[in-house]
């Protein structure tokens, strides 16, 4: 057989080939733009020089400490420039970042510490009451470094050998730090909610969360020198991949310790905040600031959000209030967004019941992954693009995870077929497009029919008394389970329970309806993310 020219003697080599890392974008924007501002913090300015400085500083400092490949390193850390410094400069190790959920409690701190076998942790003041009750707990003792915010001082005492500053202060801001030798090579750990048993250990590799940067500059309408603020917490998902796609750009990180509604108008006022991402509840902060906590600003903020979708109310007020709406939907797996709605311009002309029908839908896939659908779990088929037939929402690309770390089983159960598994019920729509009916475990099975808790959700959501809603399965004798909705009530609305019901009736098939109505305050991840196994044994209760 004769040789195929374009494959004879054109191997890779160090000049044409390296692996893809997001750490070369500090590198590059810190030579090409040293001056130029970086990141927000308070009073605090730091450019993008001392920024990469300071990374390799506290890389070479790890390094001393015999950090290298293979450890991890654990992050307590808000929305904070060592949080961002820490993006870079544990992965310059060769080590793996760990970003833990501020708001965990103390056992599962100690599980995901243990776990990880972290050799160092840097955690805040600001909780080190329950992060000392975890390191009791755990049985891993790693190095504990506190960092004192001196912008927002905290009460909380110093519980590690060094405080953050001091600890970097020797480091060598020339430090030579090793791009990875392989681009599969793990950069980061994410515990997911854990809502059912221990969380798993997601772990990301150098190549996705490259990918990932490029994905969202394109996804965002970056471009170059972005103003972003940080509203969406660095832990999760690692900020979706933010804290290194700001480098890429040379944009701005303004720093936001806590979501609070005059904190985020004075920063989009003063700094000209031009992007922001989040869940839906800070969109209800923003909406919902007092007259004096807001600030006029005359240029439009991007907000790219996740999880539900906001009700068309919510949709319409944030965009007379300026901001620009971009839906998506992700999992930690998918190192956050993996999917988009693509707006079309033709569904500009649509009236507003329509367009929001075009709205909700979680959209194509993000730029960044290579294969987004819709299959029945069972025959790994891909359903009908009709709209209506039900299968798992499934994904396929360099932005899935790596799998679960010591969990052989649950990462092959997730890989099953050569497609990452979601756990999500969805539909395709004929143009491609996919739209998110329920999680699998959330649906709710009544009298062998299935009902979407989602949809019943955004019925309730469309009265004009209900701020928020969650809908779960309640047990019953007769029909198995029926829907129970929890609701929280907009201030100054008065509606009951019946009218509510009357109010389902009136826009659902009637086995739809929920029989019980109960008013409350929802519980919330950090994240904003509803936690629907709290209402479901609340339910329990009725």
């Amino acid at each position: 057989m004769a040789k195929n020219p374009f494959e004879t003697d054109l191997d890779p080599n160090p000049a044409n080939h390296q692996p893809l890392t997001p750490l070369s974008f500090l590198d590059r924007s810190a030579r090409t733009f040293p001056d130029r501002l970086a990141i927000i913090h308070g009073n605090a300015r730091v450019t993008y020089g001392n920024f990469y400085a300071r990374s390799r500083k506290l890389a070479s400092v790890l390094e001393r400490k015999g950090i290298g490949k293979g450890d991890a390193v654990s992050v307590m850390l808000s929305n904070t420039p060592p949080m961002l410094e820490a993006h870079y400069g544990v992965p310059m190790t060769g080590a793996v970042l760990h970003c833990m959920n501020t708001r965990l409690d103390a056992a599962v701190i100690a599980f995901q510490l243990d776990h990880a076998e972290t050799k160092v942790l840097i955690t805040d003041r600001e909780f080190a009451e329950t992060v000392r009750e975890a390191l009791a707990l755990a049985t891993v003792q790693p190095l504990v470094i506190d960092y004192d915010d001196p912008e927002f001082p905290q009460d909380g005492e110093l519980l590690g050998e060094q405080e953050y500053e001091d600890f970097i202060k020797d480091g060598d801001p020339e430090f030579q730090w090793a791009p990875p030798k392989n681009e599969w090579d793990s950069i980061s750990l994410n515990y997911t909610s854990g809502t059912t048993g221990n969380p798993k250990g997601v772990v990301y590799h150098h190549r996705g969360a490259a990918l990932m940067c490029y994905a969202n500059t394109i996804s965002t309408g970056m471009g170059r020198f972005p103003v972003y603020l940080w509203t969406l917490p660095m832990f999760h998902c690692n900020g979706w991949c933010f804290p290194w796609t700001l480098s890429m750009t040379a944009g701005v990180h303004v720093c936001l310790r806590w979501v609070r509604a005059k904190a985020m108008y004075d920063a989009i006022a003063d700094h000209k905040v031009t992007h922001m991402c989040g869940a839906p509840i800070v969109m209800s902060a923003l909406l919902q600031g007092s007259k004096d906590d807001k600030r006029d600003f005359d240029h439009r903020v991007s907000f790219a959000h996740a999880a539900a979708p906001p009700p068309a109310a919510v949709l319409a007020q944030m965009s007379d209030a300026g901001f620009n709406l971009t839906h998506l939907y992700g999992l930690t797996e998918t190192y956050g967004p993996a999917t988009l709605n693509e707006w079309k311009e033709e569904w500009d002309t649509l009236d507003r019941p329509e367009q929001m029908g075009m709205r909700i839908r979680q959209g194509v896939r993000y730029p960044a992954l290579e294969d987004l659908t819709v299959m029945d779990p069972n025959t790994m088929e891909r359903v009908t693009p009709n709209g209506e037939t039900l299968g798992e929402v499934m994904f396929r690309g360099n932005i899935v995870m790596k799998g679960y770390l010591k969990n052989k089983q649950a990462t092959q159960d997730a890989f099953a077929g050569g497609w990452f598994h979601s756990g999500d019920l969805g539909v395709l729509h004929p143009d491609g497009y996919i739209q998110l009916k329920d999680r699998s475990k959330d649906i709710i099975i009544s009298g062998g029919e299935n009902i979407s808790s989602i949809e019943v959700e955004d019925t309730l959501y469309k009265h004009p008394a209900v701020s928020a809603a969650a809908v779960v399965a309640r047990p019953d004798d007769k029909w198995g389970e029926t829907p129970c909705a929890f609701v929280e009530t907009a201030d100054g609305a008065e509606v009951s329970p019946d009218d509510l019901i009357g109010w389902c009736r009136e826009n659902l098939a009637h086995y739809k309806c929920p029989r019980h109505v109960v008013f409350t305050e929802l519980p919330k991840t950090s994240t904003g993310k509803i936690q629907k196994f709290k209402l479901r044994e609340m339910a329990k209760e009725i």
